[in-house]
């Protein structure tokens, strides 16, 4: 019976325990949120306004909604380094204080004082990876279209050009088909060139001057078949009207090819990179650019245990002093992504591996200085 009264006294505890260390750090989260996007803006935003307003004659009214349009977009690359300074205030006061000492001296351990810590970074991880899936996407193709159609008046492309696919089977290519122009909301395609291959070796081309998309598969018209013999001579095997070609895109995938990644959510780019590859071209880039959209959200996570461990040290307390080393440490981070990106788009590294370096050496740094204020804090 006696056990029973004491569980929930304890759970009672560790509530008020976990609201008293979050409580600590609510105030610092949403003054790095001001102060980072305040940075952020300062350093990119209004150059960019000033010269939409200056030079370009842009109206007052069309800058607030580019500048609207693109403050979820910078609020999300803050939310990491706003957990790290809300950690680094929150514990160096409490430190500075000493409450963290006398925690210790009651029996709790520093990975029980920074439990609440992690778990809510980890929800605002979540937030942030949905708010950049979401609403993100959103306000930069809504920008993008401000720009086009009220800044720079420019009718957005209604074909794409030069368009390759290959296909391979069994890791030998296929077909190789090359479209010089395609429509994708009218469906139509001109220029078109296939070349057949067999054991590696180029055996049919077909060429046809125009195309469409009718019932559910694209159609050439007036096209031509040609033999390719093994020494390498031509011969016309055929001439048709009107026949099927075998495409595995309809056009509505064709468009997606033509917008910018940055404007697409997750599936959205994954769709893109598989689209890429039946072309031919090389992902790395975008491979790297989807792990990055996955991973850079969980630095809040990582970012808030360095700063819990950096800030149990007293001298830290300063807010000052605690922006500054939340700045230097956030620079660190971002070089080393900015370079381990650069590595996976080149093809050196494997994408997955570029994205989650950052993540990885800042979580190996963070795990250390845990240990380490468990023993001395």
């Amino acid at each position: 019976m006696e056990t029973g009264s004491k569980g929930p006294r304890f759970a009672l505890t560790r509530f008020l325990l976990d609201r008293f260390i979050l409580g600590e750090l609510v105030g610092p989260f949403f003054f790095g949120i001001m102060a980072f996007t305040v940075i952020l803006v300062a350093g990119t935003l209004l150059f960019q306004i000033a010269d939409l307003i200056i030079k370009q004659g842009v109206s007052l009214g069309v800058v607030i909604r580019l500048f609207l349009y693109s403050l979820p977009g910078v609020i999300t690359l803050t939310i990491p380094m706003s957990c790290l300074l809300a950690a680094l205030l929150g514990f160096g006061k409490l430190s500075a204080n000493s409450e963290i000492v006398a925690l210790k001296g009651a029996g709790v351990s520093f990975r029980r004082i920074v439990r609440p810590v992690v778990a809510v970074s980890v929800v605002i991880a979540v937030f942030a990876f949905i708010t950049n899936e979401t609403l993100v996407p959103l306000c930069k193709k809504a920008a993008q279209n401000v720009m086009r159609y009220e800044v720079l008046t420019a009718q957005v492309p209604l074909f794409k050009r030069q368009v390759f696919f290959k296909e391979h089977r069994h890791g030998q290519l296929e077909r190789v088909i090359y479209v010089e122009e395609i429509h994708p909301q009218s469906g139509k395609m001109s220029g078109i060139i296939v070349q057949e291959f067999e054991d590696g070796r180029l055996k049919r081309i077909m060429l046809a001057p125009r195309g469409d998309w009718q019932g559910g598969n694209w159609w050439v018209d007036d096209g031509k078949v040609f033999e390719i013999s093994e020494e390498g001579n031509v011969h016309l095997l055929f001439r048709f009207k009107r026949q099927v070609m075998r495409l595995t895109l309809d056009p509505s995938q064709v468009e997606k090819t033509a917008m910018n990644p940055n404007e697409m959510d997750l599936f959205e780019l994954y769709e893109l990179i598989k689209i890429s590859q039946m072309q031919g071209s090389d992902t790395a880039e975008l491979w790297t650019m989807l792990h990055l959209r996955i991973s850079v959200p969980w630095a809040s996570v990582i970012l808030a245990l360095v700063g819990a461990a950096l800030g149990c040290r007293p001298q830290r307390s300063a807010s000052g002093v605690s922006l500054g080393v939340a700045i230097i440490i956030v620079f660190i981070y971002y070089v080393i992504m900015s370079f381990a990106q650069s590595l996976g788009d080149a093809g050196s590294l494997p994408p997955a591996v570029a994205a989650w370096t950052p993540n990885v050496l800042f979580f190996i740094v963070g795990w250390f200085l845990a240990v380490r204020a468990e023993r001395f804090a």
